[in-house]
């Protein structure tokens, strides 16, 4: 090709390349509030059915913690003996929570949790290994990695467990707030996702 032509169609091309968005990740937009509606809510045998087959997502909020101590003094976010902790009662309820999964037959696959201690303690109680993911505690207010955790779909014969906190669900997902301990049982479908069911630990 002859030169003359060949430098105006590099440049031309390096200038798509440029002006193309690097990832074309969906908008995912907040809901209204964290109860399913009565056309979407599943319980009994068909949640079961639903949550042997997979391809969910299941948010919890920790389990039961000691109010007497916080996270005031924290200087990092594996810094355990200057946070909020699980409570006896919280820990026995995680694992109690894991036990009743097992015997139910409800498959696990991608399972993560906030890196605050007492959202891994829950989280290792009850599903075994899990990743610590910043993104569950939405630091400093940025949601969108939360949203896509939801939001993003999951195999069949694999659901998606996260360990987190109530507020930041509640910021995306709206009330009512969540429990410590409760779960919402959320069907992915990659732009948004629908809530189901919640549960009661």
């Amino acid at each position: 090709m002859n030169r003359r032509f060949l430098a105006p169609l590099v440049a031309w091309s390096l200038a798509l390349l440029l002006a193309a968005p690097l990832s074309a990740q969906p908008a995912i937009p907040d809901t209204a509030q964290s109860s399913p509606a009565p056309a979407d809510a599943l319980q009994g045998a068909q949640l079961l059915q639903a949550l042997r087959a997979g391809g969910l997502v299941i948010y919890f909020r920790h389990t039961d913690t000691d109010f007497s101590r916080s996270d005031a003094g924290m200087r990092s976010m594996d810094d355990c003996d200057n946070q909020r902790l699980l409570s006896s009662q919280g820990r026995a309820d995680a694992a109690a929570i894991g036990e009743q999964i097992r015997r139910l037959g409800i498959p696990l696959g991608e399972a993560l949790a906030s890196p605050y201690c007492r959202t891994m303690d829950h989280a290792t109680r009850m599903l075994g290994p899990v990743e610590p993911t910043v993104a569950v505690r939405a630091p400093n207010g940025e949601t969108m990695g939360l949203k896509r955790l939801l939001a993003r779909p999951v195999a069949p014969g694999q659901n998606r467990w996260i360990v987190g906190h109530g507020s930041p669900f509640r910021a995306i997902a709206g009330p009512p707030h969540l429990n410590q301990g409760e779960a919402v049982v959320i069907r992915p479908q990659t732009d948004h996702w629908t809530v189901i069911a919640r549960l009661q630990a």
